[in-house]
């Protein structure tokens, strides 16, 4: 991340714990006490970033023949959805031996095939797994007498996953348990970045071909309603991990992709730019300038749009001087070729269409050539590729 984004007021952003850490921490807790009769105020676990952590227990007691504990996440400066979440492990002996994980209230249950995780099962991703594993046996032999089963609940988790992706996905009913360092890392791109692949693996797992790549949520919902023949699933919001979003749909065998977007985020792609955030490229306003000049515009136009303060700018330009169709459509053409050029390079073929949205509207208001006939199948209304 740029310097300016690790830090807030001058200071520092401060990171934050896990899903998973915070259940595995519950889970220390619940366990000494079952074993030991010990009550809690803090436990140490391990942390796969290779330190042990201490983590303030906020509940620890006895339910009958069960122990349960409670640790509330603090996700540091990130704004993360589930910051305050109350993770929460109950333990109890088992006749099996081993160490039995289970999901309780707030936790997602697993629907779609394509997660690493099994069908109808927790939504409890393998290294928090591992953890929760390795601090019950910090404790006791699961293994020699008597087994653990170990439950983590979150309450009002349903509702925190109404702000997450956890529904398209087909992770049902609440959040996931989630982390593979431990660590909560502020407006982490590595989180997205996985989201982004995660989203890819699950329309492959459902035998889906067709990926629907946008910038945001505005884009995202404008590709929705141009798309509504596809599952939910084959939408998925990029950012500015395009490039790996291409690579991961060759890798899973997909065989269309779709690119909806404003004009800034498209002018990156055409000019051959595979990750797009601001701090990391700019809009080059002397390619859209070129595309002005391939689409027909004068000196004049070709001159005020290399001259433009940004991708919106150069649009309102083309707009102003009735050369939008024109050098949207050179446009989208580009971002397809580039993407279907980008697949090759990562070794496999897709049928890449891309198509440009307006700022205001969200209507399509340009697209590479071979867009409405390729879209026919995704559900779009024919009236939308009408021209004015």
């Amino acid at each position: 991340m740029p310097r300016t984004a690790k830090i807030r007021d001058g200071k520092a952003l401060r990171t934050g714990f896990t899903t998973g850490a915070c259940a595995t921490a519950a889970a220390k807790a619940a366990i000494l006490l079952l074993a030991t009769g010990k009550r809690s105020s803090t436990v140490d676990v391990w942390l796969p970033v290779g330190r042990r952590v201490e983590f303030a227990v906020d509940r620890c007691e006895t339910l009958g023949d069960a122990a349960e504990a409670v640790v509330v996440k603090d996700a540091g400066d990130d704004p993360d959805v589930t910051n305050g979440a109350h993770l929460t492990a109950t333990v109890a002996w088992s006749d099996e031996p081993g160490v039995h994980l289970y999901g309780g209230d707030g936790v997602g249950v697993v629907t779609r095939p394509g997660l690493g995780l099994e069908v109808g099962g927790p939504a409890i991703n393998g290294t928090p797994r591992q953890m929760i594993r390795i601090t019950v046996e910090e404790v006791c032999d699961p293994y020699r007498d008597r087994g653990v089963d170990v439950v983590v609940s979150v309450p009002e988790g349903e509702q925190m996953a109404k702000r997450t992706t956890n529904a398209r996905l087909g992770i049902l009913g609440g959040i996931s348990i989630l982390g593979t360092t431990g660590i909560v890392r502020p407006f982490s791109t590595a989180a997205w970045r996985a989201s982004v692949l995660q989203a890819v693996d699950v329309m492959a797992a459902a035998n889906l071909d067709t990926c629907v790549l946008t910038t945001g949520g505005r884009t995202e919902r404008a590709a929705i309603g141009l798309m509504p023949g596809l599952d939910e699933v084959c939408f998925t919001e990029v950012g500015d991990f395009t490039g790996a979003a291409v690579e991961r749909c060759v890798y899973a065998g997909l065989r269309r992709l779709v690119f909806v977007g404003m004009a800034g985020k498209l002018a990156k792609l055409g000019a051959g730019v595979m990750m797009t955030h601001y701090t990391k490229s700019r809009v080059d306003t002397g390619y859209l300038a070129e595309v002005t000049a391939r689409a027909g515009g004068d000196a004049a136009l070709v001159a005020a749009v290399g001259e433009a303060n940004t991708g919106r700018h150069a649009y309102e330009l083309w707009s102003q001087r009735g050369l939008l169709t024109a050098a949207g459509d050179t446009l989208c053409d580009d971002v397809a070729i580039n993407l279907a050029a980008w697949a090759r390079h990562c070794g496999g073929e897709l049928e890449v269409d891309a198509v440009l949205v307006d700022f205001d509207d969200l209507n399509p208001v340009a697209w590479s050539t071979r867009a409405p006939e390729r879209l026919a199948a995704t559900g779009t209304d024919p009236a939308l590729w009408a021209r004015p």
